[in-house]
């Protein structure tokens, strides 16, 4: 079973990115299929990182650049006092709450990158130590970073996976694609019954 990014329309280069970046987030997403809420939070090697915290991590900062394209401020306020909490899941906070937050960022971001007049749209870094000094980036390249960022803790996430129980990205994606083909069924019998 391959995960392959679906075509896009010839020429179609922001829905080209966008499906990448989707792919990506999908991979995140798709190593705490079936784990309990423990077993996602869990950190099964010598890294602090555990599946959840990467969820919440890839949303966070995607709305990160996602604001900073739009030239808005972030809503979410990170600081040196709670950005290990950008890491982990707090208050009433879940897996499934956080996918929900994925895609709502998802869908903001789509939004944006399909509105904006050129993917050779700029706009400013901010005046922080690791970004150069009056550093600008278009659009296009914010998506190639994202797709690269995302595609990082993707990997992640699949080691985290691995160590937890052995599965991998492929039987994941049976996995998944399984239980979608059942839901597709579902109502089929329930019409037949």
């Amino acid at each position: 079973m391959v995960a392959l990014v679906p075509a896009e329309k010839y020429g179609d280069e922001r829905g080209a990115l966008l499906n990448f970046i989707e792919a990506q987030r999908a991979a995140v997403v798709r190593a705490s299929f079936g784990l309990t809420e423990e077993q996602a939070a869990s950190r099964p090697s010598a890294s602090e990182l555990s599946l959840s915290g990467l969820i919440k991590h890839v949303a966070e900062a995607e709305l990160n650049w996602l604001r900073m394209a739009q030239r808005q401020p972030n809503e979410l306020r990170r600081d040196e006092s709670n950005w290990h909490e950008s890491f982990q899941l707090v208050g009433d906070e879940t897996v499934a709450s956080t996918v929900a937050f994925m895609a709502d960022v998802a869908k903001q971001t789509e939004d944006f990158v399909r509105s904006v007049p050129s993917l050779d749209e700029e706009f400013p870094l901010p005046d922080k130590p690791w970004f150069p000094k009056d550093g600008r980036v278009s659009v296009r390249w914010m998506l190639l970073h994202l797709i690269q960022e995302t595609g990082r803790h993707a990997g992640h996430a699949d080691i985290i996976r691995e160590s937890l129980d052995g599965k991998g990205s492929f039987e994941l994606i049976a996995l998944e694609s399984e239980l979608e083909r059942e839901l597709e069924r579902e109502p089929e019998s329930k019409a037949q019954a």
